[in-house]
């Protein structure tokens, strides 16, 4: 199973890792894609007033346009580390053993709008890039990487895909028709038996999902073994509409 995660905006500075080395990364055939994104964002940075209005900066977040500057130089840490909010919070990967962790590097892809999707262990630095911004010199990020990410998806041969990421991130490379895979959607059940989509608590639960999968060392290779490893564990994961899996959230 492939495990496929949004990116958040929020993330660690630092990291005592060596600097970037897109050969490293996985999904290899996406260096040409990353290379492109990477020179982009460095020579926007030369231009503070220009990146920080391209960016979305305010006044207190101008300091990541250095960040952007030193994409190719600065530290690294592994990118589960790297990423803070409310999904990674709850996932809280450093609490991990060290065969929780190396479940997430054998199954996780976190989906970055500069790098593309990354391993959950592949030591990438800190950036400041969104997959709705326009960079100049790029293509919109979609056209930038919908193709090739898909391709790469369906090169990487997974058995499933659990597709965890925000629809604007899905939009960056859907999973092709071809792959067997489920996108997940948080909702909460009311007291008639129906269920609404939650938004404050999907990222905390999609966070706890993943958290549990990586402790309880999954092996899944289908929907069905999703669905069976879910009831074992006390998850209340159900198929939805065309494909899709609700999680319900207590």
């Amino acid at each position: 199973m492939l495990v496929l995660l949004p990116p958040s905006e929020t993330k660690r500075p630092g990291g005592d890792g060596a600097p970037l080395d897109l050969a490293a990364l996985a999904l290899p055939a996406l260096a040409p894609q990353r290379h492109e994104v990477i020179d982009a964002l460095i020579a926007l940075s030369a231009d503070e007033d220009a990146a920080a209005r391209v960016l979305k900066l305010s006044a207190a977040r101008r300091h990541e346009i250095a960040d952007n500057a030193a994409l190719r130089t600065a530290p690294t840490m592994p990118a589960i580390d790297r990423y803070t909010g409310v999904l990674f919070d709850a996932l809280d990967a450093s609490s991990l053993d060290d065969a929780a962790r190396a479940w997430i590097g054998e199954h996780v892809l976190i989906h970055s709008a500069p790098f593309g999707p990354v391993g959950g262990m592949d030591a990438i630095p800190a950036y400041r890039l969104a997959a709705g911004t326009s960079v100049p010199g790029l293509p919109a990020l979609r056209r930038q990487w919908a193709t090739p990410v898909s391709a790469a998806l369906a090169a990487s041969l997974p058995a499933f895909v659990l597709d965890l990421r925000s629809e604007a991130y899905v939009a960056l490379g859907p999973v092709p028709e071809e792959v067997a895979s489920a996108y997940v959607r948080v909702v909460a059940e009311t007291e008639d038996g129906a269920v609404r989509a939650l938004n404050h608590f999907n990222k905390k639960a999609k966070g706890e999902l993943v958290r549990d999968l990586a402790s309880s060392g999954a092996t899944i290779a289908s929907g069905e073994d999703l669905l069976s490893w879910a009831a074992d564990r006390g998850v209340d994961l159900r198929r939805g509409d065309s494909g899709e899996f609700s999680l319900v959230s207590s």
